[in-house]
């Protein structure tokens, strides 16, 4: 274009007599190197080319045509450079101004409501973040820098307290598989779901279990503290004495091999199913415990290569370790490995408990040594105030997630589970809600009903009766439930005339209901607009003043 224009102004009239014939071979003072330009001929005007070709690329050009055609329409043609011009710099402002914050404008596709606003503690991992569109999602650490009220918390290890979630707040997420820094009882009794992301920092505490099959079957730490604080303290740092007490004192530190030993296995989900492959991958026998294995679970494991035992004192009995992967619930699994069941292993039984320090009796365990019942290693990352200064315990900091890939998938997998929840109502993966999916219907209007109620027979009879009163065409539900709580999911024929109203009417028809929320076409529509028609029956009157 550069060349062409260049062609066109020598070839007009004003042009050549008003400005000087440029000289390109100049071109090498403004560039600090030869130009390729400048390496040929100094461009000629085209008053000079009747007898002159040049070449561009591969093509012959007779200068003199392009300047006798160009004279006639140099005008015409300079004007459409320049356009073309104007144009190429409009674009590039544009693409300057849409980066940083405002890229926001641009990642919505031309989206400009309000936004679901995330408030997070801790710090989640980058890709977890990256997963909300920016600008329908805004997700911040402190609340004053949220357009609004936060709708959802999502966090990590920090100890929520009930007082932090405000009545605008319709669901939590941990990245993580553990909830006891959540007070999930009363959340579930306000009717806001918590979810967790269980499988994503699966692989991560596999590994640390095989660690601690290391640990406990070899004198592995036992020996590295050995020579740091004996052998290099007594030997003054002496290289030669150092090399030759460390080959001497291997003989303290004998162990055993894992490969043909037993591991029972307790709780085969997403982390149990892994440590089960893994232990076969060593060469070990595998005795598998789990009352309430779900399907995909059973899929994940080895199928005739393991066994599974429905009683847990068969699988004490037999195990020469003992690998822990249920969830604290107090009442079922609070000090599942008591004195009794320690009474049933054998005496050398190695346990990993990297699931709860609840779940093993430190004071069981700590007579179990005094007396010389038990001389095999507890390793844990959990401290347990019995055993602190006993030595056959080994503990670590909890480390079971702490590692970049998985903090990575659990930060997304939470953001997937939230996002899919605010803007569908479906609950996968939840601590105290069941688990609710419902496709759309698909003559649907597009409006969405969601309730949370009490579990108690006539709930839901009283709520579709209430809204068939109201006129309203549901055209498909489901009702689910899990413990005190109870969800329910209706797709409706029409969009409600006034939705916030049909809200508060049947919250006071209706005793049971602890929130109700309109979900319409998402980001599209008055109904689907992030933080309207959301109805928190026990704190109706905060709701309003927050919003």
């Amino acid at each position: 274009l550069v060349l062409i224009a260049m062609v066109f102004a020598s070839a007009s009239p004003t042009a050549s007599a008003s400005r000087p014939r440029i000289d390109l071979s100049s071109s090498r003072r403004f560039t600090g190197r030869r130009s390729v330009l400048s390496s040929r001929r100094p461009f000629v005007g085209a008053s000079d080319a009747h007898h002159h070709h040049r070449r561009v690329g591969s093509r012959r050009i007779d200068v003199s045509v392009v300047a006798a055609a160009a004279a006639s329409n140099a005008d015409d043609e300079i004007a459409m450079l320049t356009k073309m011009l104007q144009l190429a710099k409009e674009r590039k402002v544009h693409e300057t101004t849409t980066t940083g914050d405002d890229q926001k404008t641009t990642s919505k596709g031309g989206y400009d409501g309000a936004s679901f606003n995330v408030k997070t503690f801790n710090a989640i991992a980058p890709t977890g973040l990256e997963k909300f569109p920016r600008g329908k999602y805004e997700v911040a650490g402190e609340e004053n820098d949220l357009p609004g009220p936060p709708m959802a918390i999502m966090l990590r290890s920090h100890k929520l307290q009930v007082s932090e979630v405000k009545p605008t707040v319709r669901a939590i997420v941990r990245c993580g598989a553990g909830t006891n820094n959540i007070p999930v009882k009363e959340m579930g009794e306000r009717g806001i779901p918590v979810f967790n992301t269980p499988g994503a920092n699966a692989n991560a505490v596999k590994e640390l279990v095989v660690c601690g099959l290391l640990l406990a079957s070899r004198g592995i730490l036992e020996g590295a503290n050995h020579v740091k604080n004996v052998i290099n303290v007594e030997e003054k740092g002496e290289h030669e004495k150092i090399a030759t007490r460390i080959e001497k004192d291997k003989a303290n530190f004998g162990g055993k091999e894992i490969q043909g030993k037993t591991i029972g296995v307790i709780g085969l989900g997403a982390i149990g199913s892994r440590v089960v492959n893994a232990a076969l991958g060593l060469g070990m026998n595998v005795v598998g415990y789990d009352p309430v294995l779900s399907v995909d679970a059973a899929l994940a494991l080895p199928g005739d290569r393991m066994v599974r035992v429905t009683d847990l004192n068969d699988l004490f009995k037999v195990s020469d370790y003992i690998s822990i992967h249920v969830p604290y619930i107090k009442g079922v699994t609070h000090h599942l490995i008591d004195a009794k069941a320690l009474q049933i292993c054998k005496p050398d039984v190695c346990i990993l408990n990297f699931a709860r320090g609840e779940i093993v009796d430190g004071e069981a365990m700590k007579a179990g040594y005094d007396s010389k019942m038990l001389t095999g290693k507890y390793i844990s990352d959990f401290t347990d105030e019995a055993l602190r200064d006993d030595p056959h315990l080994i503990v670590l900091p909890h480390l079971g997630a702490s590692t970049e890939e998985a903090e990575d998938n659990s930060a997304a997998m939470a953001a997937e589970t939230l996002m899919d929840f605010l803007e569908t109502g479906t609950i996968r993966n939840s601590v105290n809600f069941p688990t609710t999916i419902l496709a759309p219907h698909v003559n649907s209007s597009g409006a969405r009903l969601t309730i949370v109620n009490k579990n108690v027979p006539g709930a839901l009879g009283e709520i579709t009766s209430f809204l068939g009163s109201k006129g309203v065409n549901i055209l498909q539900q489901i009702n689910t439930s899990r413990d005190p709580v109870a969800y329910t999911v209706i797709d409706l024929a029409e969009i409600p005339e006034d939705p916030a109203g049909l809200q508060e009417e049947m919250a006071k028809v209706c005793p049971d209901v602890v929130s109700s929320r309109f979900i319409g076409s998402v980001f599209n529509d008055s109904l689907g607009q992030p933080g309207a028609y959301f109805y928190v029956k026990w704190a109706q009157g905060d709701l309003q003043e927050d919003d």
